[in-house]
């Protein structure tokens, strides 16, 4: 392993730069080789209730099911809103019956906390958290309750490490916003009874649209439980106490965008030509032992997830540990960090790899499928140069 190079050496530009610089969190990059006359089948000035339109939305469904390994016995669709609204879809339409316990451990998990207390009210809810970089104590859970939790977290960079601690004999249902896990990690199924997911983020898909995959339980649940509050329209998975099964069949609630739905099934067969699943969790994993092998020699950078185990291999997220750095105030180090992550986009070798807002301060790069491992290992030399000019530029000052 070679030395770390010295702050001198890191203030010469690299020479080397990505191919590819997106590395946005979501939308996310395009799969390698995309070009927008990849959408030159797309069913276009088409109802999306016609032959030809349903005929498409189906297939994404099937071809996805297929490639994600999703049990013959669940439902697959495609509904509103991204994966938020496909979460909504599920807490609106599932959650009142049990006691309900939510994860959380960053923003979005935090979010779901807000809809469950102040929108739906539920009276008997235990918030188990933990701050930004750690997991929560799952060993916390009441599977008697319905839980609802992320798979991992797009704005922490920490994953769940499996679904050990998930029991099989669960009594409530585990609902799982999955959508910068699915396609890059191993979901198993029989441990979720609700899963969501876009296809902005792995697949690198356009937005709006996302996914809601429902267990036998869920479906069951459905069918016998009506909320105490009237479900809008565009959350409504069942009517008269029987499941919309259009829905998972390609008659979507609103009108879909089918440059969306061409631009989804290209990642699907995209998806297909790199091996299925077990090639997508390959190519994500890879990114991330990139940048582990870098932070190892960092003298300035670390995971900010806390455990190896957790360490997302999508959204990848770094915290700066040098003193200089941690001895500013929490303003400062906001305004550097946007101004580090500005240097890097001025130079074209990085766009959009700021933190999230309300996330602690540092770097976010997105490692999914569609990035190739080849553009990470371009992109680190550029990280170290642009900490030591910043630094050069600031620590007389500060």
């Amino acid at each position: 392993m070679l030395p770390p190079a010295t702050m001198s050496e890191h203030l010469t530009p690299p020479t080397t730069k990505p191919r590819v610089s997106h590395f946005s969190s979501g939308p996310c990059a395009k799969r390698p080789g995309w070009s927008v006359s990849n959408l030159q089948n797309a069913c276009v000035g088409r109802s999306h209730r016609s032959e030809d339109g349903k005929a498409k939305l189906a297939e994404v469904i099937d071809r996805s099911k297929k490639i994600l390994g999703v049990p013959a016995d669940y439902r697959l669709g495609i509904v509103p809103a991204s994966d938020t609204g496909a979460v909504e879809m599920a807490l609106w339409s599932l959650l009142g019956e049990r006691p309900v316990d939510i994860l959380a451990w960053e923003s979005f998990g935090q979010e779901w906390v807000k809809d469950v207390i102040d929108e739906l009210k539920l009276p008997d809810l235990r918030l188990i958290k933990a701050p930004y970089g750690s997991l929560p104590d799952l060993d916390q859970v009441d599977f008697s309750h319905d839980v609802v939790f992320l798979w991992n977290g797009t704005t922490s960079g920490v994953r769940v490490p499996n679904g050990d601690w998930i029991k099989d004999d669960r009594e409530g249902l585990t609902i799982c916003d999955a959508t910068s896990a699915v396609f890059a990690m191993d979901v198993p199924w029989n441990k979720l009874d609700v899963v969501t997911y876009s296809w902005q983020k792995v697949l690198g898909g356009e937005a709006q649209h996302g996914i809601i995959v429902l267990s036998p339980r869920a479906v069951e649940r459905l069918e016998r439980y009506q909320p105490a509050w009237p479900i809008p329209k565009i959350f409504r998975l069942a009517q008269k106490g029987k499941l919309i099964e259009g829905i998972f069949k390609g008659d979507t609630i609103n009108t879909p965008s089918m440059l969306c739905v061409e631009d989804a099934l290209d990642g699907l067969t995209w998806a297909e030509s790199v091996g299925g699943l077990p090639g997508l969790i390959r190519r994500s994993e890879a990114n991330l032992n990139a940048i582990a092998q870098w932070v190892e020699q960092s003298t300035w950078a670390d995971f900010l997830a806390e455990k190896s185990e957790t360490r997302s291999c999508t959204s990848i997220c770094l915290k700066i540990v040098d003193s200089w750095f941690t001895n500013l105030s929490p303003e400062d180090q906001a305004k550097y960090t946007k101004k580090l992550a500005k240097l890097l986009e001025k130079q074209g070798v990085a766009y959009d790899i700021a933190p999230y807002r309300a996330a602690p301060p540092g770097l976010r790069i997105w490692g999914g499928a569609t990035v190739e491992t080849a553009d990470i290992e371009a992109l680190l030399p550029w990280l170290d140069w642009a900490y030591a000019t910043l630094k050069a530029e600031l620590a007389p000052v500060a």
